[in-house]
């Protein structure tokens, strides 16, 4: 194999790369990124931990074909150093690889491109189109609610639902469910829906993807694995194999009191609240009355904080205590002015939503007891 690429071309797509490749693993070929040159003028990339992969590809000036693997994060290191100029990549004798622009030259070991693991193909039926800004906003609004505790397998990864109408993505850890659904302009699903929990890997791989660019995405579901074209690119996820808890169930309906914050003055008093809170348990106290909202928390080796904020609230007052950071992803995402907050009693889930948006997020939040 030899080709000339442009650096900026192969250090963008090597970049993708990086989120894919495993560090650390056991099987040395999952540390190396698959290079294939064909006669039309492209370069193809593979990445792969067996979980998750990406194809892309970039165009280049073929002198001979070929195939090779290569240490995906050291090329990207020694391609983002280089300057803004073309690339070359020969292979070389004994199973290296020749890296070279302007004065520079590096000799890189490869390892055999038999050992790279074969991924599927989505093959030519099923796929359906969705709306890229719509399944970005989906995945912004959700992928903090995974789980990071391996030993609650079915929750290491998000619920992605697919009806006539409507598309639906929801992440929980137990503590808290975040629920994004959005209008879907396609036809009819079979069996009425597609389930399919997408890990969490696949959806921070997807954030990236889906940043920037502006065409839509194509989406296709095979026997085990799930397919996402974006930009001419391909990101395989394989699905967990799992029941997904009955989220539908998480979701109280009674909640009779609702509260108006401006969200951006709750953002700042929360983060000042929160900086005396307990290290362990990052607990803030809202006491909610007649048009105010009294944040506070207290740890005995920190202080204590207080702050007032004005609400749009004529109930009876009450008090419920939440873990800071739990509010403070929601208000990180919600993009709204105001945000609304509906509650039963300090002991029962607790629904938070941009305001006049309850259908398009959710977001259920437990309380503590404190």
């Amino acid at each position: 194999m030899e080709l000339t690429v442009q650096k900026g071309d192969l250090l963008h797509e090597l970049q993708l790369c990086q989120g894919i490749v495993e560090r650390k693993n056991t099987i040395p070929i999952l540390g190396n990124v698959l290079l294939e040159a064909n006669d039309a003028g492209r370069v193809r990339l593979l990445a792969t931990d067996l979980e998750v992969g990406l194809r892309s590809q970039c165009q280049a000036s073929i002198s001979r074909a070929g195939a090779l693997t290569v240490p995906a994060k050291k090329l990207f290191e020694i391609v983002r150093a280089l300057p803004d100029t073309e690339i070359r990549l020969e292979a070389g004798a004994h199973g290296a690889v020749n890296v070279s622009a302007d004065r520079f030259d590096s000799r890189m070991q490869t390892l055999p491109r038999e050992d790279f693991p074969t991924l599927p193909d989505p093959g030519g039926d099923g796929a359906e189109t969705v709306a890229r800004e719509a399944l970005r906003g989906m995945v912004m609004k959700t992928q903090f609610a995974i789980t990071g505790e391996d030993t609650r397998y079915f929750l290491n990864g998000a619920l992605f639902v697919l009806k006539p109408g409507s598309m639906s993505l929801i992440a929980t850890d137990g503590h808290r469910l975040a629920l994004a659904s959005s209008e879907w302009g396609g036809g009819d699903v079979p069996d009425g829906e597609i389930r399919a929990i997408l890990p969490k890997k696949t959806l921070g791989e997807l954030s990236r993807l889906l940043a920037g660019g502006e065409g839509d995405v194509r989406y296709t579901r095979g026997e085990s694995h799930l397919f996402f074209e974006i930009d001419g690119r391909q990101l395989i996820s394989r699905t967990i194999d799992a029941q997904f808890p009955a989220y539908e169930r998480v979701i109280p309906t009674g909640n009779d009191k609702q509260v108006d914050f401006e969200r951006d003055r709750l953002t700042s008093a929360i983060k000042r609240v929160a900086l005396l809170s307990s290290e362990r348990s990052h607990a803030v106290k809202f006491q909610i009355a007649d048009s105010t909202a009294e944040v506070t928390s207290s740890s005995p080796e920190l202080g204590e904080a207080k702050e007032v904020l004005p609400v749009d609230y004529t109930g009876a007052e009450l008090q419920i205590c939440f873990n800071a950071q739990y509010v403070l992803d929601f208000l990180a995402v919600a993009e709204t002015d105001s945000v609304t907050l509906e509650l039963k009693d300090e002991k029962s889930q607790a629904v938070m939503y941009p305001s006049g948006e309850k259908t398009a997020y959710t977001y259920v939040i437990m309380p503590m007891r404190v």
